[in-house]
């Protein structure tokens, strides 16, 4: 079991890209991927890799001020919120199977190397 979840982090893990550690209060500058038109005090997901300067601008397939489950696609997101969000998404891989997987995302953005979808959001008690 211990071994399953440990392939699953790191499988979770190609998936996303890297990029440095968001604080409480991100400060855009700083950001390899700024908040773009994300409200503050929302958690937004879109369906297109964004550009910094000004990224995104795109319309999100995703807007959530709280916990919230459905289906959205997604290659980028942004927690624009103080606390840290459980995000469930899922990755249908060419041969038809899907794959689930769980991240603890801390305030800030950042991307998925290949389109996902996000089917939960909720809130994560303590540290990611």
């Amino acid at each position: 079991m211990l071994l399953r979840s440990l392939a699953l982090a790191v499988s979770a893990a190609s998936l996303l890209a890297t990029a440095p550690a968001a604080s409480a209060a991100p400060s855009q500058a700083s950001e390899a991927w700024p908040p773009g038109n994300c409200t503050q005090g929302t958690f937004c997901v879109w369906p297109n890799w964004a550009h910094p300067n000004p990224a995104p601008v795109e319309t999100p397939s995703l807007v959530s001020a709280g916990e919230w489950s459905g289906s959205a696609p997604a290659k980028t997101y942004y927690n624009y919120t103080p606390r840290n969000v459980d995000m469930k998404y899922s990755y249908t891989w060419p041969d038809g199977s899907t794959s689930h997987y769980t991240l603890c995302t801390p305030p800030g953005g950042n991307i998925f190397y290949l389109p996902v979808t996000v089917t939960q959001l909720s809130w994560h008690e303590g540290s990611c």
